[in-house]
């Protein structure tokens, strides 16, 4: 299978997934925990498959965020509540979620059902050999009920995709300042949104964009040059070939059932508006992948 399809399925799961950032039965969670304020939950709920871990390794893993911003909630949460318990808890929020948001017809279906035994397989077949948050998803054992099992899967696919994206970032020399500001001028998200959800300063943004300009990948004004282009290219090209042992193993015929059962989910998501403006995970919003039309999946991708 091309990688394309990695992207294309990416398009489907992150919707999914994201539900345990923006959905109000998420935060619900994380305050009758304990948890204080949203920047907790978020990191709790994340970081807990990794165990009690300090404020370091999620700043490292999670990449992007300054380290006062993960500071302000790690290690305070694992005074709240254990991982253990933050485990628990996200996944009944999840369940509580998905009923809402999908329909408890759809969340019982026999689709649901088959979806959630096609992620499974596929989240069991990811390589997550130096991915830490993939791996530590990976290890949690299966949920009993199947649109729980689901977002779990979807879950480990999720950030064993982001662990390879990291390790290609790295590979260009790209720190977390300099992916996020080639991801703004490349137009895939809010250059305000990201500096300031992820708590980086002004001067430090500049001096992101400036050193990117040195490297001639943004133009004064803030645009990706052609070398620039080229570079981010290459960024998602090497990340898309990361994610796609998944899908290679688990088959095309699979891999686009998969795809075909995830699109109405994705979509439904889209149109809940759960998801603030800005778009902070940098999906795509006017493809068919991302608003989950039939797409072929083994090609390119329409």
């Amino acid at each position: 299978m091309d990688d394309g399809v990695a992207r294309t399925m990416w398009a489907r799961f992150e919707l999914v997934h994201d539900l345990v950032y923006f959905a109000p039965e998420a935060h619900l969670a994380a305050a009758e925990l304990g948890l204080r304020g949203f920047w907790m939950g978020y990191f709790a709920f994340r970081a807990a498959p990794l165990g009690p871990v300090p404020a370091s390794v999620v700043t490292s893993s999670f990449y992007v965020f300054h380290p006062d911003r993960v500071a302000r909630a790690v290690p305070d949460a694992w005074g709240y509540a254990g991982p253990a318990d933050v485990l628990a808890a996200r996944e009944r929020a999840m369940d509580a979620a998905m009923t809402r948001v999908f329909g408890a017809d759809t969340v019982g279906s026999a689709e649901m059902a088959e979806a959630a035994d096609l992620a499974w397989e596929a989240a069991q077949a990811a390589d997550t050999t130096g991915r830490v948050l993939g791996a530590a998803n990976q290890a949690l054992p299966r949920p009993a009920q199947p649109h729980v099992k689901l977002w779990q899967a979807l879950t480990t696919l999720r950030e064993h995709r982001g662990d390879g994206h990291i390790a290609v970032l790295v590979g260009h020399g790209l720190g977390p300042v300099e992916a996020m500001a080639m991801k703004c001028a490349a137009g895939e998200s809010d250059e305000e949104l990201l500096r300031q959800t992820r708590k980086w300063d002004l001067a430090a943004w500049r001096a992101a964009q400036a050193g990117l300009s040195d490297r001639g990948w943004l133009t004064d004004d803030g645009r990706l040059t052609p070398a620039g282009t080229a570079a981010h290219t290459s960024v998602e090209a090497g990340t898309d070939t990361a994610a796609a042992v998944p899908w290679t193993t688990l088959g095309p015929d699979a891999t686009s059932r998969l795809g075909d059962l995830l699109a109405p989910l994705a979509r439904t998501v889209r149109e809940s508006r759960l998801l603030p403006d800005g778009n902070p995970v940098g999906l795509p919003e006017a493809t068919p992948e991302a608003d989950g039309e039939a797409v072929t999946l083994g090609g390119p991708p329409a």
